[in-house]
């Protein structure tokens, strides 16, 4: 090191492999209390310059060097969406497992994957602070998307790393638990050496605690800057996320007649417990043709349960008493039936997606309603879902591997594969989940094209109330229980 106060340097980096090259060489020097944010849309580079960071990759030209010999890895801490893999072992899993509870009774809860941080200094005050003592009898496979993420997040607090590197961390959080993290990481790098690494996909999420924004698109990396000098600099933004966006015609091509039926859904004092614990208690809805509705409610209150129930995914519909489409949950219909007339996007369905396939086939999977089984499209079927993915702009992604997007990327994909059937009932479950500022706004639109049609019914679920597609009259919230 040059320098006393450089913690970590990017000289000239070039990675041996082709496909992991940015435009340039990278050069990054990251000195002491500097708290910065990569920030570009989705596929712009971010993940591979953190990666280059962490010696992930190896490199044909240039060096990374650090302030200490220290192995990398207890030097830097990342967390990533993809990360939740390895606690929840869901590669070696299917995804209507997280249902069956008897199936599960193997699995670790919060607590004993923490256990062996129980001596660390503010363990029990770390915990308290972001809500994760209430979660310690959970077991991981139950956890909502947003309560693994504040898992994953505070089990890397208590390591507490050198470098932390967080990508995308406030998807996912409901409005209080955002609010806490920005807390705990302006705590953290106030009352210890730990430095942050954020990696974003909006300016609108960068949190005071950052010092300095490097910029990135397209694998090209913009001058370095403070935070308050790229705030400043509307026409920078502009380049990174576009506000002009072109929403194409939607496919026409195997639309089918609206529907005429009267309920969509209704529910009539549904409750599901696991063990001694109550998700949702008493629960009495109805969603009419057409209607289009937010299904609101905190992390843990049962939204994503409740909407497996919906889509058959939990046994637990059986024994409640439902409504789909006019007909009785149970009078003789099969699960397929069901699902034929809904399009489903959940973060849990991203998390047990990871399918190395080409990306033509997960969107044309949305035919057969299928994760992980996959039935060869008809040429018919395959045009339209190669519509629908020039419609999400990711039809040039065809034949790439599902696994080497982003996850951006990835969210894009699994939302053309929930519209290819041209679904009654539109199931959308935080579907702008890590999507850049532009690709919002262009799922957005898509959305709200789509159910201008008559017969499409809407379920939304969003932590962002600004996310909520303008159609959206109706709400439904869920109380979390004790």
């Amino acid at each position: 090191m040059t320098k006393p106060d450089i913690i970590a340097e990017i000289k000239q980096a070039i990675p041996r492999l082709p496909e992991l090259r940015l435009s340039a060489p990278l050069d990054w020097t990251i000195r002491e209390k500097e708290q910065w944010a990569l920030i570009g849309p989705n596929g712009a580079g971010k993940t591979l310059i953190a990666d280059i960071l962490q010696k992930r990759y190896a490199l044909k030209e240039g060096s990374v060097t650090f302030a200490s010999d220290a192995p990398v890895s207890q030097w830097v801490k990342s967390i990533a969406f993809k990360d939740i893999h390895s606690i929840t072992d869901s590669r070696n899993s299917y995804y209507q497992q997280r249902w069956h509870a008897t199936e599960n009774d193997e699995v670790a809860t919060v607590e004993e994957k923490l256990k062996e941080f129980s001596g660390v200094g503010k363990y029990q005050e770390i915990l308290e602070l972001f809500g994760v003592d209430e979660m310690l009898p959970k077991r991981l496979i139950f956890l909502s998307s947003g309560e693994l993420r504040k898992f994953l997040i505070t089990r890397a607090l208590l390591t507490r790393p050198r470098i932390l590197v967080l990508d995308n961390p406030f998807i996912g959080l409901d409005a209080p638990s955002r609010g806490l993290l920005v807390d705990m990481l302006q705590q953290m790098t106030r009352l210890s050496d730990t430095q942050v690494i954020l990696l974003l996909s909006n300016p609108a999420d960068i949190p005071p605690m950052i010092t300095h924004v490097f910029p990135v698109c397209d694998r090209q990396c913009f001058p370095k800057c403070t935070k308050e000098t790229f705030l400043a600099n509307a026409q920078l933004q502009e380049q990174l996320f576009p506000s002009a966006i072109r929403i194409p015609e939607l496919p026409s091509d195997n639309k089918r007649p609206a529907s005429e039926h009267a309920v969509t859904l209704r529910m009539e004092n549904v409750s599901v417990k696991y063990g001694s614990r109550t998700i949702l208690k008493d629960l009495n809805w109805e969603v009419k043709n057409g209607e289009k509705w937010a299904l609101s409610g905190p992390n843990g209150a049962g939204k994503s349960t409740l909407l497996s129930l919906v889509y058959a995914d939990n046994p637990q519909s059986y024994a409640n008493t439902f409504y789909l489409f006019d007909r009785k949950r149970g009078s003789g219909e099969s699960i397929w039936e069901i699902k034929k007339r809904i399009g489903y996007v959940s973060p849990e369905m991203h998390l047990y997606y990871m399918e190395n396939v080409p990306v033509k086939n997960i969107v044309g999977s949305g035919f057969f309603d299928s994760v992980g089984l996959f039935r060869k499209c008809t040429d018919e079927q395959m045009e339209v879902a190669m519509q629908w993915m020039d419609v999400f702009g990711i039809a040039h992604l065809k034949e790439r591997s599902f696994l080497t997007l982003s996850s951006g990327e990835q969210r894009l994909a699994l939302l053309a594969r929930a519209f290819v059937k041209d679904p009654d009932l539109l199931i959308l479950d935080e579907p702008l989940h890590g999507l850049d500022v532009t690709k919002k706004h262009l799922a957005a639109r898509i959305i709200e094209r789509f159910c201008e049609q008559p017969g499409k019914t809407l379920i939304y679920v969003t932590h962002y109330p600004n996310e909520l597609p303008s159609c959206v009259d109706k709400k439904f919230e869920l109380i979390k229980h004790a």
